[in-house]
């Protein structure tokens, strides 16, 4: 039972620290407050109004019976209460109003219902407090005769009221607005160093991030600035690595090409030569691969002209394109992303014969799906094709001559953009790629 409790109120509190703080800060004030009003509305008001509805009501009830025993001096009677008690007395003989003009869900309509009701009985009063705004208007029925009386508002209601409603709610207004802007300026701290995590988690380096709010928060803001620097030293190191392995292997592999072109056994030549390509192959892939986080500063992308782009770069008919032709940009890196939407496209022309694209916008994410009509890779390998170094020797060899980088690297940059890939059967019973970004 309690778990249940617990979980409901977690569902329905709200999810940011911003709106938590200010249920902390703002609960308690309301419910002082609504205990306040509630205490001063039913002790003190309510009570109030009650003593001086039924004050009110034993004037109505001496002046209906003054006038009863003595009718020769209602003049004087009825001027002695206007200069006094500001009364409108009137008497007719006009027929007494069925309908009650009293409102349902007034209190000072209950209260006032409530006296004339034991003292004159049911059917022999009316009365309304709407019609005028500073005046009650109230009808007694003597015998043939209707008394009509105007009273003023304040002989039925206590006028207090309203100014105790505002100094209760006013006060706690003021408060309310000033622990929402400390709390902004506590909480935009937070923000600042999810975003920036963010972005770093992308791959974008944070360069421009200032630690800001209470020191707690800049404590986690300066390690966080210190490991972000960490990192990129340590990327920087390794491509600075690479590059000069790079440099120097390269140098006697051109070398070995050039003895090998003035061999004259051109069977040997031609077999050694084939070797030195797929080292030079695989050399690239290791430096492709450790640059997949290279330093490259996102932008807005889009990614129709984006695809346009590879497909025009490929120059082959084998690819299709398709899209609905919406407007979707999303913030990345370029190289980057084409550099994996590249690998997908190439391995699927390299082991089929035709590679369709399709985009489709969803709800804040795009979903690229690339489908070939090749051997494809069998379900029980779907995971392991994205492990570094990992080679399908079987019905389809991602890379033949590499060293099975090419999924890995497409998988680092997808995920470092906040996206994941799934491998599935495509409709031509090939292999299906299925991107999916946040825009």
């Amino acid at each position: 039972m309690f778990s249940g409790l617990n979980k409901f109120i977690k569902y329905i509190l709200p999810k940011r620290l911003f709106y938590r703080a200010l249920i902390i800060v703002a609960a308690p004030t309301i419910i002082l407050q609504i205990i306040i009003t509630v205490v001063f509305y039913d002790s003190i008001w309510i009570k109030a109004n009650k003593n001086i509805t039924r004050s009110l009501v034993s004037q109505l009830k001496a002046i209906e019976e003054v006038y009863q025993n003595d009718k020769k001096n209602l003049d004087f009677f009825t001027d002695s209460y206007k200069n006094n008690f500001n009364f409108e007395i009137g008497i007719n003989q006009e027929a007494f109003p069925n309908n009650s003009g009293e409102r349902k869900f007034s209190p000072m309509d209950r209260s006032l219902r409530r006296e004339l009701k034991s003292v004159f009985g049911n059917n022999n009063y009316w009365f309304d407090t709407s019609k005028f705004k500073n005046a009650v208007e109230i009808k007694i029925k003597s015998g043939t005769d209707v008394i009509e009386f105007l009273v003023p508002k304040e002989m039925v209601s206590a006028s207090s009221v309203r100014l105790f409603l505002l100094w209760t709610t006013l006060p706690s207004l003021v408060l309310i607005i000033i622990a929402l802007i400390f709390l902004k300026n506590q909480t935009k701290p937070l923000v600042k160093l999810a975003k920036a995590a963010e972005r770093f988690g992308k791959g974008d380096y944070v360069n421009d991030f200032r630690a800001s709010g209470s020191q707690e928060i800049r404590k986690a803001a300066f390690e966080f600035d210190r490991m972000a620097k960490r990192i990129n030293r340590h990327l920087n190191q390794r491509a600075e690595m690479l590059s000069g392995i790079s440099h120097d292997l390269r140098t006697p592999l051109t070398r070995l090409k050039l003895q090998l072109a003035m061999l004259k056994q051109k069977d040997v030549s031609d077999k050694m030569s084939e070797d030195i390509k797929e080292m030079e192959k695989m050399l690239n892939d290791y430096l492709q691969f450790a640059k997949t986080q290279s330093q490259e500063n996102t932008s807005k992308i889009n990614l129709n002209n984006l695809i346009n782009s590879i497909k025009s770069s490929f120059n082959n008919n084998k690819i299709t394109f398709n899209n609905n032709n919406d407007l979707i940009e999303m913030t990345g890196r370029p190289v980057a992303l084409k550099r994996s939407f590249e690998n997908i496209i190439q391995n699927g022309l390299t082991y089929g014969d035709k590679v369709d694209i399709d985009v489709q916008k969803g709800n804040k994410r795009v979903f690229i799906t690339i489908e070939d009509d090749g051997p494809g890779i069998p379900e029980d390998q779907h995971k392991n094709v994205f492990k570094p170094f990992f080679r399908l020797d079987k019905s389809r060899s991602l890379n033949q001559s590499g060293v099975g980088l090419g999924l890995a690297i497409v998988e680092d940059i997808i995920n470092s953009h906040g996206g994941n890939i799934q491998l599935g059967k495509s409709k031509y019973n090939g292999l299906q790629v299925k991107v999916s970004l946040p825009f």
